[in-house]
């Protein structure tokens, strides 16, 4: 039987680049030993497990070698480290089938689980819920792993998957799960009570660590959020309590809690994005650079940006240093 990705956080994690001083070519060059020690801090502080090469990793402005050695470098650098299996995704970014199916083989060979394919979005605008249903079944007939749909309008000229249309997808025995990328609650639920789903194959992930109380509750498998790249503690144990069956008075209380200091920690992540995670994780957890992803995503905060969240930050962080 297809393996299905386990319930729980997983993260998005950002690409790490050595400085751009520090190699004379047009871009800086893929920081593989600061992503292997970064993943294995993840494994290591209740991360379930890692996608990597998704949006916030930034595989679109990656070489077809740079995106196997950076899965292939981080999959052997669990396994030295005592972590083998652990779970990882890798993401899909591309419109064209065969192109799809070619990222896809190279990341069996390099040993990911899972593929993480995003809805073909370039044309947008004109594609149906017919034809998309059809991409997707065409991928999935030809991949060589099992892959979850990921819908994020932001990148995709707005496509929305529907629940009719994760509802017929969920049957093919190749696509196991979905990421929802978009506030739309309304779906997540929908799709995570749909009783025609097998849920225990079907999984369904949020992208937003904002809506992983609310969602879990309902039936939802987890989250892929990017705040826990800084703060995996304070995430997982949110998870861990939603999670938990009856939920008793004082951990419905934690969880209003921790609910509370991770969404408006998300503020920062929905504000500042990509710069603003790879800025965090280097302040928070001293790895990376200050100088932010490849082209069109180079740079820093402003000046004094990072000081105006002292207080939302100070109170999560307060939270991890306590787990």
């Amino acid at each position: 039987m297809i393996a299905s990705p386990p319930t729980g956080v997983f993260v998005p994690v950002p690409t790490f680049f050595k400085p751009a001083s520090a190699t004379n070519t047009l871009q800086p060059v893929i920081d593989v030993e600061t992503q292997v020690t970064h993943s294995i801090h993840l494994a290591k502080n209740g991360i379930r497990g890692l996608v990597l090469l998704g949006s916030t990793g930034e595989a679109i402005h990656m070489s077809r070698q740079e995106r196997f050695d950076m899965v292939s470098g981080v999959r052997k650098g669990l396994n030295d480290a005592g972590f083998p299996d652990y779970p990882i995704m890798a993401g899909v970014l591309i419109n064209s089938v065969d192109e799809v199916l070619e990222w896809l083989q190279d990341f069996k060979k390099a040993g990911a689980q899972w593929g993480l394919v995003l809805a073909p979005g370039y044309f947008g605008a004109a594609a149906s819920q017919e034809n998309i249903r059809e991409w997707y079944t065409v991928v999935a007939n030809n991949s060589p792993i099992p892959i979850l749909i990921y819908n994020y309008p932001g990148v995709t000229n707005n496509v929305m998957v529907t629940p009719e249309t994760y509802s017929i997808l969920a049957k093919h025995p190749n696509i196991v799960g979905c990421k929802m990328s978009h506030g739309n609650v309304s779906y997540h639920v929908q799709v995570s009570l749909d009783p025609d789903i097998d849920h225990n194959k079907f999984k369904v992930f949020s992208g937003f660590g904002q809506q992983l109380g609310p969602i879990v509750f309902f039936g939802a498998a987890g989250v892929i959020d990017g705040l826990a790249a800084m703060y995996p503690k304070t995430v997982s144990r949110l998870m861990a309590l939603s999670e938990k069956r009856p939920i008793e008075p004082k951990v419905h209380e934690e969880i209003q809690k921790l609910q509370y200091v991770v969404s408006t920690a998300e503020e920062f992540i929905g504000t500042w994005g990509i710069v603003g995670i790879k800025e965090g994780v280097q302040r928070v957890l001293g790895m990376g650079t200050l100088e932010g992803g490849r082209l069109p995503l180079k740079g820093k905060l402003p000046d004094g940006e990072w000081g105006k969240w002292d207080k939302t930050m100070s109170r999560i962080q307060e939270i991890e240093g306590s787990l």
